[in-house]
């Protein structure tokens, strides 16, 4: 039987790259039961498999070491428990670099769990021979033909290892690729003892879990209605208050910024939602139909009659692959014409480039004239005659040379082109890798998640 009459998770992290202060002021602020951070996204993990590749220890978000340190001895004072999925493909690793924080501050008895599993890069060829195709779910395509060009591959994870990282005592979980609400799923799942086959509770925590996954964009970021949320600098991040029975309440700490409200919450909840009748995780399939919004008023929102449905028998993999390479420069052209300029400025580079045998066909090439409502073309007309624009240009190739040819027709444009062209910075543009997402689903049969707690 639940021991609580309610849980407070608060998410302090919507992405590698988000504020540091978003955990620190969580944590320092108000009341709290758990700290979640979600620190992953496709790209970021083929990103770490790549520093993985140059350095055994690296291959996670370090940001969270940082964070750690910061809010190591509040949480400990507080008995505030922290999941975050920033073990990326290196768990180990984390946690050792979090076991050395925790040695300098000089805290001891702090345990420490990892989940590992999700990790199948290694485990490609074998896989394929057993059977499983990978084919991408957006094309048909098997995977077996890219594999020589593969970069990472990480099954999509969910609430049940880190519910047993926390039942063996665990004041840290740090996870691989973790799905985003899932760590919000299981500290509910652990708190109240709830059944991984009581569907409706676990739907309502993976909504919970949705709503909260980009930190503040449910609390007055990123909001249509921008200009009635107040003190945006010191935006509050949210927090679930959930109860036993699977309702909860989306708020935030008392005297922070932002806005929470209905109008807030419903911009989060359809957000990368899909389906809404069948929202697919590998905890269970939530029904966003069938939420029930109240504002409470005060910065809270109620949530209620969430239904849910048993999960699939298939994990989501995300599969990253090296497609070749691009390369993107930019310039800055102003005074009259500028947007007339800005095209010719793009007709010269491609036909300087040719002339030196770099020729790219239409289909290859990319121009975007910043300022001539490119964002939303087609749906509002661009301005008359702006006064300045920013003139963006590359191409996309498997051939790195000549990519790099291209870049170097850029530059000359300011002395040996049209009037105006200037603002160049950053240097001569270089070829980059273009990394492609492959999604495809794996028998969850064949995954075998390891869960691992060690005190420091």
């Amino acid at each position: 039987m639940p021991t609580k009459d309610k849980v407070l998770v608060a998410n302090g992290q919507g992405f590698w790259g988000d504020s540091i202060l978003g955990p620190i002021r969580l944590v320092e602020e108000g009341p709290l039961d758990y700290l979640t951070l979600d620190y992953l996204a496709e790209v970021t993990m083929s990103i770490m498999q790549k520093l993985k590749s140059r350095d055994p220890q690296a291959g996670y978000a370090t940001d969270f070491v940082r964070m750690i340190e910061r809010v190591l001895p509040t949480c400990q004072k507080k008995g505030i428990k922290i999941v975050a999925n920033a073990g990326g493909v290196n768990p180990q690793a984390c946690r050792a670099a979090v076991a050395k924080v925790i040695r300098s501050l000089n805290i001891r008895g702090v345990k420490v769990g990892i989940v590992e599993g999700d990790d199948i890069l290694s485990e490609l060829p074998a896989l394929i021979s057993a059977g499983e195709t990978f084919k991408n779910m957006d094309n048909g395509e098997l995977l077996e033909p890219y594999l020589d060009r593969v970069q990472s591959a990480n099954v999509y994870i969910g609430a049940a290892p880190i519910v047993e990282a926390l039942q063996q005592g665990a004041d840290i979980v740090i996870t691989g690729r973790a799905t985003d609400p899932s760590v919000v799923v299981a500290p509910l799942v652990y708190e109240f003892g709830w059944s991984l086959d009581d569907f409706d509770k676990i739907a309502a925590a993976t909504i919970a879990g949705h709503i909260v996954e980009c930190g503040a964009q449910c609390s007055g970021g990123n909001f249509v209605g921008w200009k009635d949320v107040p003190d945006m600098a010191r935006i509050g991040y949210p927090i679930v208050e959930a109860r036993p029975d699977g309702t909860f309440c989306i708020t935030k700490h008392e005297g922070t910024g932002g806005l929470i409200n209905c109008q807030t919450v419903t911009s989060q909840l359809v957000y990368e939602m899909g389906d809404p009748a069948s929202y697919i995780t590998p905890d269970c399939i939530a029904d966003f139909t069938t939420i029930r919004l109240k504002d409470g008023g005060n910065q809270r929102v109620e949530v209620s009659g969430i239904k849910g449905r048993p999960a699939t028998d298939t994990y989501k993999v995300s599969i990253s692959f090296q497609e070749g390479y691009k390369i993107v420069g930019q310039l800055t052209v102003a005074g009259p014409d500028a947007v007339e300029k800005a095209r010719l400025c793009a007709d010269i580079v491609f036909a300087r480039a040719a002339l030196d045998g770099a020729a790219f066909a239409e289909s290859e090439r990319f121009v975007e004239i910043v300022g001539t409502n490119v964002c939303h073309a087609g749906i509002m007309p661009p301005p008359s005659d702006p006064a300045e624009v920013v003139l963006r240009i590359g191409a996309r190739s498997h051939d790195r040379q000549k990519l790099d040819r291209l870049g170097m027709e850029i530059v000359p444009l300011v002395t040996s082109g049209p009037p105006g062209v200037t603002g160049f910075a950053g240097g001569r543009p270089k070829a980059t890798e273009v990394i492609s997402y492959w999604p495809a689903l794996i028998s969850k049969e064949r995954i075998d998640c390891r869960v691992s707690v060690e005190e420091f």
